[in-house]
């Protein structure tokens, strides 16, 4: 899954150059402006593979999938009864992030839960390779992924990994969170005070960090996120979202007919999204929050699965609660 918002691109150098940069080239500047051995760059790329099934993945991802097909991947008996006990067991440590980050811990549980099944499924990619296959053999993105490569260069020199050791996804990806480079540069935090960023095996840091993330990317606590509409209005263009931020509001999409279950102020800004059923689109009014889950990852997809599994999670918690 492209994970860690696809939008967060590396801050990159300025040179038009970089658009058809070569190995070397990039090698060359990596020792320009970081100062890193030429020598051994140049025996890291040595060890570095072309990967076909890379680039495969990233012409056909999961959200290419239609919303009913989709959901199935993620919204799962086995899914949430996992987030349940991962909610159970860090309950002091996400009540905790809660308060330092003002994100909702059912966010945090359901961000970690649709990545990676709570760390169970991270990826079984070298990233070194990701990126590289990515950064050199993917034209329409390789200028993304060269500077996601520099991050990772640059993240490997920082905590002291092995370059070939980290393993995520195919689009590079890490963690427990699914990280890009750039956003384990940027989000990650130390959140049990151990002194190290541990994305992959520090559930405790990956609660912490997604909720950093969330922060930063201005999640508004208390506001709405989503809701499918009960009743469709007179649609109008001001009510599409644009890159899934909502340009209208709330009291402009009731005014033209729209309802929807919960109360909501007029004034919050809001979109109207169709969710593909199978044999219908399902309209959602979609709010601030939705578009900054989908920083996280551009997909809408995503950003509803997200919200319908920590959905999920809330109430099936809250159900053994009662029962015990």
């Amino acid at each position: 899954m492209f994970s860690a918002s696809v939008s967060s691109v590396a801050a990159y150098a300025s040179e038009s150059d970089t658009e058809n940069e070569t190995e070397q080239m990039f090698i060359q500047r990596m020792v320009d402006t970081h100062g890193m051995d030429k020598a051994t760059l140049e025996k890291w790329f040595s060890k570095a593979t072309k990967q076909q099934r890379i680039i495969d993945s990233m012409n056909k991802p999961a959200e290419s999938l239609p919303w009913h097909k989709y959901r199935k991947i993620f919204v799962r008996d086995s899914r949430i009864k996992a987030g349940v006990e991962f909610w159970n067991k860090y309950h002091v440590e996400l009540k905790r992030a809660e308060a330092t980050f003002n994100v909702p811990a059912s966010m945090i549980v359901g961000i970690i839960g649709v990545e990676t099944f709570y760390g169970r499924i991270q990826g079984n990619l070298k990233v070194w390779d990701a990126l590289y296959t990515l950064g050199f053999h993917y034209p329409k993105r390789g200028r993304f992924f060269r500077g996601e490569l520099e991050q990772y260069l640059l993240l490997v020199k920082e905590q002291n990994w092995d370059f070939l050791e980290p393993q995520g996804s195919y689009a590079g990806a890490m963690g427990m969170g699914q990280f890009i480079p750039t956003s384990y540069r940027e989000y990650a935090v130390d959140f049990d005070g151990d002194g190290k960023i541990d994305l992959f095996n520090n559930p405790i840091d990956a609660i912490g960090s997604v909720a950093n993330y969330f922060r930063r990317h201005k999640w508004r606590w208390g506001e709405p996120v989503a809701y499918p509409v009960v009743k469709e209005g007179e649609y109008q263009d001001a009510f599409e979202p644009k890159r899934m931020k909502p340009r209208s509001n709330a009291g402009a999409i009731k005014s033209a007919g729209y309802q929807w279950k919960v109360d909501t102020l007029d004034e919050q800004s809001a979109a109207i999204y169709h969710f593909e059923q199978p044999d219908h689109k399902q309209a959602w009014i979609i709010f601030d929050n939705f578009y900054v889950i989908t920083r996280y990852n551009r997909s809408p997809l995503y950003a509803l699965a997200v919200v319908q599994f920590s959905q999920e999670v809330v109430a099936s918690r809250a159900q053994a609660y009662w029962n015990n």
